[in-house]
């Protein structure tokens, strides 16, 4: 985890208990990764851009990532049409802020029919 903790996760998430410290760690893995792809941004180009002296990663980036990490922790199973669970509208308040929009550069916009 990149700017996560164990410790951020498991106060978040209101857990006491350490056998489940491993499973943590892939969910906080998993979110992370999943909020770095949603906003279109590396770890790095977070810090550079959004980074302050006192903290690298901008806090609700943090908190849509302990929002992931609990929601995989409560809601393990596959999603069936009995039980669906969507991850909560907060998530979405939090990242969009940070999303890349339009095209860069070193990513060529793709080619028009020639007629």
């Amino acid at each position: 985890m990149k700017w996560l903790t164990i410790d951020y996760i498991k106060a978040h998430s209101r857990i006491d208990y350490d056998c489940e410290d491993s499973l943590l760690e892939l969910y906080g893995d998993a979110a992370e990764a999943t909020v770095m792809n949603i906003i279109g941004r590396t770890y790095d180009e977070i810090v550079e851009k959004f980074g302050t002296d006192t903290q690298e990663i901008p806090a609700p980036l943090i908190q849509a990532s302990l929002i992931l990490v609990d929601t995989s922790y409560q809601f393990r199973a596959a999603i069936s049409t009995q039980n669906i669970y969507q991850v909560p509208n907060t998530f979405d308040f939090l990242v969009k802020p940070y999303m890349r929009l339009g095209w860069k550069d070193e990513h060529p916009k793709p080619e028009e029919d020639e007629a």
